[in-house]
């Protein structure tokens, strides 16, 4: 049934018309949203523009044949321009730098747009004189660079994802076949969820972008092989148990099942909050991967299953496992470090925690937020030019804060812009008769916290022109208005998070103790990761800041996907502990799940690194935090500071749960400790 459904959903498609690109995702409310909506409304309204940097190749002055050359160029773009008009190149006061402004319509298609571009760029560059560059940036040149940064972008990102799962797969089983069967219904899974995740955000109005599905692709492979490698690592041990791989299969389904929906419930949960975002991105976010997760959890459990039953024990050749051997668990080498975590847990905590502590002190020099010319990590056209003009004119001359006003009142807030400290000209433009823009050119680089901050100064003093109803937008005013929405989500979103992941680990533990220490850990891990990413930001890879969604969507993934490995540990301790004992419950707990969270955790590292071969460096600085804070939960939180804190605790660790065995407290019954010395 589940194969008849998934192929149906193939058959009929996303419905989507092809990746776009991001977008700014603010609500109508939003001030500069307000103004981009009233632009509309006048004479230009639908018109962009693309703004074309000729300078000298050797930074020295335009020569005279360049000047020339430059001061004929304009009607050379009145095919591609709105009116059939282009004002004149304006030139720079020490003669470097000049610049031509073409108006051009709003072009809603990706290759349409990329394809117009690249005609101004090659009508830019005819005939043009020795020495004498051109580079085509503005509103246009950013939108069309973004594409291109995107084209392909889903293509690669699967391509490299599948070929590190795989090797990682192959590394795992050590059988020459076994990891093809989850590496095939995982990729399944993916392709369905794409489809599944963009029909669900169309029913609320919500379009994806090529951002949003690359990291829905991560999230479904990285997660999906967690759940594939949980499933098949109890499968396999009951197939010591039982002689009939299906009796064995039910078996494993009856022990990993429950984790993996607690684990996937969790994360689906969190995901979810998203929706209460006030910015369309973060909201896309959510309902994507929440349904992707979805998707990889009934693979996991349903298709994964049916498809491993359909070969025999010889899938797992050369390893395979023969009816009534016995495990090896019990003296290897999770056992052995379980072992000598509980002999000395106080020091081993106190450890554990000092590194996090160490770690997590790298947070407090964080600067958050990325300019529109920092969000590349190889440098794109449109930010060369973007640079040139910041050197020689006014910083905002190329993205001028946009101010729309009544039209009877716009010389007076015009008269008020220019007086505003930060702003270096303020020009009455287009109006209806009823509205009137004034473009304001800033002083500062744009996106950069002067400008931000010019954009907060002018909006009081417009504010305050009487009868006038000023309002400021432009690119400024949507990354100012884009920051305050990222820090209210962060602050209503987190919360929520916490608050999940508790109450799923209480529904699931039955215990009060438990679920706060696991809680504090994985939250440690979290800015644990977040410090040490930032020191690798500054000293290697030179990252100017952290963007202004990357904390956000790193806290949400780390403490979401993190609590996984948790969940998988200490229910299978709470399995072992009702039998044997909360101290020889976690080892053995440790003993059983260690090689394969182990192999799951650095997997889905991986998988989250693959992000960086994006030159975005929003995702590669996701991939970093949630790599570096998956291997500390996987090496460092599940393997020794949660069994330590376990064994600190003894049956308290349940409370106030009691254990259903017969052995009551570990720490005083000779009984228990004779089963852990002879496991």
């Amino acid at each position: 049934m589940t194969g008849i459904i998934a192929a149906l959903l193939f058959s009929v498609g996303s419905g989507s018309s092809g990746e776009t690109s991001p977008g700014v995702g603010l609500k109508d409310s939003v001030e500069s949203a307000r103004v981009t909506a009233l632009q509309k409304e006048l004479p230009g309204a639908g018109n962009t523009s693309a703004i074309l940097v000729y300078s000298n190749d050797d930074e020295n002055k335009l020569t005279s044949e360049q000047k020339d050359f430059v001061m004929q160029a304009s009607p050379t773009f009145y095919e591609v321009s709105t009116d059939g008009f282009v004002p004149p190149a304006t030139f720079s006061e020490d003669g470097k730098v000049a610049i031509i402004v073409v108006p051009l319509a709003v072009q809603e298609n990706v290759e349409k747009q990329a394809e117009r571009a690249a005609e101004i760029r090659e009508s830019a560059a005819a005939d043009m004189p020795e020495g004498l560059t051109v580079k085509l940036s503005g509103p246009e040149g950013f939108a069309v660079d973004i594409a291109a940064v995107f084209d392909g972008a889903n293509f690669t990102l699967l391509l490299t994802t599948v070929m590190v799962v795989g090797i990682l797969l192959i590394v795992t089983y050590r059988s020459p076949w076994l990891w093809l069967v989850p590496l095939v219904v995982i990729g399944l899974a993916d392709g369905l969820a794409g489809i599944v995740a963009t029909r669900v955000a169309a029913l609320i109005g919500i379009e994806l972008d090529a951002s949003t599905t690359g990291i829905l692709s991560v999230l479904v492979f990285g997660a999906g092989t967690n759940y594939a490698l949980l499933l098949i690592s109890r499968y396999r041990d009951e197939l010591l148990h039982f002689e009939d791989r299906r009796d064995a299969m039910t078996r494993a389904l009856r022990g990993a099942g429950p984790a993996v929906i607690a684990s996937g419930g969790t994360v689906v949960l969190s995901l979810l909050t998203l929706l209460l975002a006030e910015l369309n991105g973060n909201r896309a976010l959510g309902i994507a991967c929440a349904t992707g997760v979805v998707v990889a959890m009934l693979f996991a459990l349903l298709v994964l299953p049916a498809a491993l039953l359909l070969f025999g024990r010889g899938l797992f050749w050369p390893y395979i496992p023969k009816f009534g051997a016995k495990s090896r668990q019990e003296r290897g080498v999770w056992f052995k470090l379980g072992t000598a975590v509980s002999k000395k847990p106080l020091l081993v905590a106190i450890l554990g925690l000092a590194i996090l502590g160490g770690l997590s002190l790298g947070t407090a020099n964080i600067q958050v937020g990325l300019s529109q010319t920092e969000q590349f990590r190889a440098t794109p056209e449109a930010v060369l030019g973007q640079e040139i003009i910041a050197d020689a004119f006014p910083g905002g001359s190329g993205s001028p804060a946009v101010i729309i006003a009544n039209a009877d009142q716009a010389d007076a807030v015009a008269q008020v812009a220019k007086k505003v400290d930060g702003v270096a000209s303020a020009t009455v433009g287009e109006s209806n008769g009823t509205i009137t823009e004034i473009s304001a050119v800033l002083e500062a680089e744009a996106e950069t916290a002067k400008a931000l901050n010019t954009i907060t100064d002018l909006r009081d003093a417009v504010h305050d022109v009487s009868g006038a109803d000023a309002l400021v937008g432009g690119l400024d005013a949507q990354a100012l208005d884009t920051q305050t929405a990222q820090e209210r989500d962060q602050a209503l979103i987190i919360p929520f998070i916490l608050a999940i992941v508790f109450l799923v680990l209480l529904v699931l533990l039955r215990s009060l103790v438990a679920p706060v220490l696991l809680l504090l850990t994985v939250v440690g891990s979290f800015f644990a990761s977040l410090g040490a990413s930032w020191l690798l930001f500054q000293t290697v890879l030179d990252f100017p800041g952290v963007d202004t969604n990357v904390i956000l969507f790193s806290f949400l993934f780390l403490v979401a996907l993190g609590v996984d490995y948790n969940i998988f540990l200490v229910t299978r301790a709470k399995e072992e502990a009702d039998a044997h004992g909360t101290r020889a419950g976690m080892i053995r707990a440790l003993a059983a799940t260690g090689g394969v969270i182990t192999s799951a955790g650095i997997l889905l590292a991986a998988v989250f690194a693959v992000l960086g071969v994006l030159p975005l460096i929003t995702l590669t600085q996701i991939g970093v935090i949630v790599c570096i804070g998956v291997l500390l939960d996987t090496l460092l939180v599940r393997t020794v500071i949660v069994p330590a804190l376990t064994f600190l605790c003894g049956d308290s660790f349940w409370w106030p749960r009691k254990l259903k065995g017969s052995v009551e407290t570990d720490n005083t019954s000779d009984e228990a400790k004779s089963r852990v010395a002879t496991a």
